[in-house]
């Protein structure tokens, strides 16, 4: 656990950037910092493996002041992460991931063994393990980084707008990769960022600073969203917190259309009557294995040869499926939005279709959820990737 008490950094000249911060961070948790530049996040990381010392209060590493440890023996043990991963050079992949493995005396072969199962943990491809930092790719550079900080186990990782200088799809995969992590690892994990929509994917509790280096709320993202505690949280979090809230809602919650599904092989007078007895006004058609194929018009079925399959017809594309097990209501309302039907086809894990949502169907749904969330906010967040966003 870290706790902040009463810690102030006064710089010279009189510049406050953290001023009288009380915070703790459990351990095994992510904590994020998120605020406007100047606001103390980097200050106040910085300050936990002390390269930057704090001018009053106390910082305490399970129960210990950091100003009695020596302080390389306690960045040793203290992961940290930077913009663009902050790499030596001249190094290899492997000799940079094995380099606090070997400042605390691992010995070289053990240190290269341990770097070689942290490329596998990270993703990177054993082949890069002989390249150098300019013959990778921004993306792998960052996964690097992660890989070196962790080599020495260290139970603490400082995590300083790690992703911010890579592209958006980059970025999304890499922070998928770091939840995954530390569902592996339980690190406790102290991530600064300016990115309100990256504080809320990754934050178990996401901590917003005013300018000043003040805290404006400390709480899980999706209490923040539900009850931001005063103008600026809730200016700070932005206008359409009330979509991203639904990431914290399963789709799972959903009352799917079955209905509305229909076999390839089914005729198109089949088809026909039986989206008049059920009032649908699109067929979704699936192959022999279930799958979505693409939608069928009510209206135009009138116009088909009753004995024709319904494989057999011009589709309408189903869009972007989401997953019924793993996804969230954001999801499913992003698939709606963007499906020509105003429907949007769930899945199972195989991709087989479970059923079709609507946006009367997803208004009850979030009703639901919301009622059932109360004012505490709402439950365990999923994502449209099968973790948060």
């Amino acid at each position: 656990m870290i706790k902040f008490d009463g810690v102030t950094k006064r710089f010279p000249g009189g510049t406050v950037a953290v001023d009288k911060l009380t915070l703790e961070v459990t351990a095994g948790e992510i904590m994020v910092l998120v605020g406007p530049s100047g606001c103390g996040k980097t200050t106040t990381l910085r300050m936990i493996n002390r390269l930057v010392e704090p001018t009053e209060g106390t910082i305490l590493l399970d129960g210990q002041d950091i100003r009695q440890a020596n302080p390389a023996r306690l960045r040793q043990g203290i992961g940290y992460v930077i913009q663009q991963a902050g790499l030596f050079p001249h190094r290899t992949v492997e000799d940079n991931i094995a380099t606090v493995p070997l400042l605390i005396g691992w010995g070289r072969g053990k240190s290269r063994a341990r770097a070689r199962e942290l490329m596998d943990l990270v993703g990177l491809d054993p082949d890069m393990a002989r390249r150098f930092p300019h013959q990778l790719s921004g993306g792998q550079q960052q996964r690097v980084g992660v890989a070196r900080a962790l080599a020495a186990d260290p139970p603490v990782l400082l995590m300083d707008e790690p992703f911010s200088a890579v592209d958006p799809i980059v970025r999304a995969g890499l922070q998928s990769e770091l939840l995954r992590l530390q569902a592996e690892l339980h690190k406790t994990v102290v991530f600064v960022t300016h990115d309100v929509e990256e504080a809320i994917k990754l934050g178990d509790r996401v901590t917003v600073m005013r300018p000043g280096g003040r805290i404006a709320q400390s709480d899980r993202p999706e209490r923040l969203l539900a009850a931001p505690a005063d103008r600026y949280v809730e200016d700070f979090i932005g206008f359409d917190r009330g979509i991203r809230r639904l990431s914290f809602f399963p789709a799972s919650a959903l009352d799917l259309d079955t209905d509305a599904v229909v076999s390839e092989r089914m005729t198109a007078a089949d088809g026909l009557r039986r989206a008049k007895n059920s009032g649908q006004p699109w067929l979704l058609v699936t192959d022999e294995h279930q799958h979505p194929r693409g939608w069928a018009a009510t209206s135009a079925l009138e116009d088909v040869p009753p004995g024709r399959p319904l494989g057999e017809i011009p589709l309408e594309s189903y869009g972007h499926p989401f997953s019924v097990g793993s996804d969230s209501l954001r999801a499913a309302l992003d698939a709606t939005v963007l499906s020509v039907t105003g429907r949007a086809v769930g899945v199972d894990t195989s991709g087989r279709v479970a059923g079709v949502t609507s946006y009367d169907r997803l208004r009850i749904a979030i009703h639901s959820a919301e009622a059932s969330s109360g004012a505490g906010g709402a439950g365990n967040a999923v994502s449209d990737s099968g973790s948060r966003v």
